[in-house]
């Protein structure tokens, strides 16, 4: 059983910097593509970000370029999230999720393991 446990949200001001983890357990870490995603009310999830296998590649939705960046560190299995110049817009639950390939895809049905979400609030 694979486990994915994120922190390291919170409330914050615009302009503000924040780092999000997802700590992995349960299968070799290493040998899967990894992605951010974000669930704001009333709105469905969306993809922010992912990377590939090793990380050599990753992907990020236009509103989060330049701003967000993530990345992977195999050796403790887990995946960060650095989002700088955070914005009102980025308010919302921010999961971490494991797809059972090597490939980034950005829909969430590609995922098959979820982490249980980590709030971000990003005040104006």
């Amino acid at each position: 059983q694979v486990q994915l446990v994120e922190s390291g949200g919170g409330l914050v001001q615009a302009g503000d910097s924040l780092r999000l983890s997802c700590a992995a357990s349960g299968r070799t870490f290493g040998n899967y593509a990894m992605g951010w995603f974000r669930q704001a009310p009333g709105k469905e999830r969306e993809v922010v970000a992912g990377l590939t296998r090793g990380g050599g590649l990753t992907a990020y939705v236009d509103s989060v370029k330049g701003r967000f960046t993530i990345s992977r560190d195999d050796a403790k299995n887990t995946v960060h999230l650095q989002m700088n110049s955070l914005e009102p817009e980025d308010t919302a639950v921010y999961y971490c999720a494991s797809r059972g390939s090597a490939w980034y895809r950005r829909g969430r049905d590609q995922y098959d393991y979820w982490g249980q979400g980590t709030q971000v609030t990003v005040s104006s």
